[in-house]
């Protein structure tokens, strides 16, 4: 988009629920995961936030926004995390109206067909989260490794953290406009999954209600995992900072 003018479809308004999706390199899940969370029984609008993938991502999404009002994509210059990529998804979806914003992977590990549960949960709460590890949660796919993993860092950010709860990290989730204008999203630096455990966090500081709705996560069906060694080592340092980082909130 450099040089050019924005397209009309960039400035439209967006609807009450607003479904952010970050990409880097997905044209392989692109297409599919939009139809999917549009094919929704909600009035809802998705934004695709773009970090300029290499593999064209931010083409199809530019095409699926012409085809669709319900379609907008925010491109940024390069691959900045998955934090900086939800809080800027964030803001742009509260400029345009969103009382109800969604987190949701685009490699297909959260099912579209979830997101009408999470979104009534949310309306009798602050927020939702997609909970791997309440009852009726579970993954699929998974080898026993990873899922320690997971099991662990959770389990360790709740010891820590004293967080309430139980799947901190947690990507599928629905915030209400209420939280997130509440929250010091400036604050938040976390990338990776440490960007859900803080934010999980300061919800919680903040006094806002967190409801876990059970959901079974799957493993991508395309493109590779952005997990890596720095993302899990970001997250242990991430947990053992939060009390000392939002001290002024605890106390108040």
């Amino acid at each position: 988009m450099d040089g050019e003018e924005p397209a009309w479809w960039y400035n439209l308004p967006m609807r009450e629920i607003v479904v952010v999706i970050p990409t880097y390199n997905e044209r392989e899940n692109l297409e599919r995961i939009v139809k999917a969370v549009l094919a929704q029984p909600l009035d809802l609008s998705v934004l695709v936030v773009d970090d300029n993938s290499p593999d064209g991502t931010g083409e199809i999404a530019d095409r699926l926004a012409a085809e669709d009002e319900r379609v907008a994509v925010l491109h940024r210059e390069g691959k900045g995390g998955l934090g900086t990529a939800y809080r800027a998804g964030f803001r742009y979806a509260l400029e345009r109206g969103a009382q109800y914003l969604f987190e949701i992977d685009a490699d297909f590990s959260h099912n579209p067909d979830d997101i009408p549960r999470l979104y009534e949960a949310a309306r009798g709460a602050d927020a939702a989260v997609g909970s791997r590890y309440v009852k009726g949660g579970g993954c699929e796919n998974w080898s026993l490794f990873r899922w320690m993993i997971s099991r662990g860092g959770n389990l360790y950010t709740k010891l820590v953290a004293r967080t309430k709860t139980v799947d901190t990290t947690s990507g599928f989730r629905c915030y209400t406009r209420r939280v997130l204008e509440t929250i010091p999203l400036d604050r938040v630096t976390s990338q990776g999954y440490a960007f859900q455990i803080e934010m999980t966090f300061v919800a919680e500081a903040l006094g806002f209600r967190i409801v876990e709705v059970p959901i079974v996560f799957t493993d991508r069906r395309g493109g590779e995992s952005k997990m890596d060694f720095d993302i899990f080592w970001e997250g242990l340092k991430v947990v053992w900072g939060l009390r000392r980082k939002y001290a002024d909130l605890l106390k108040g």
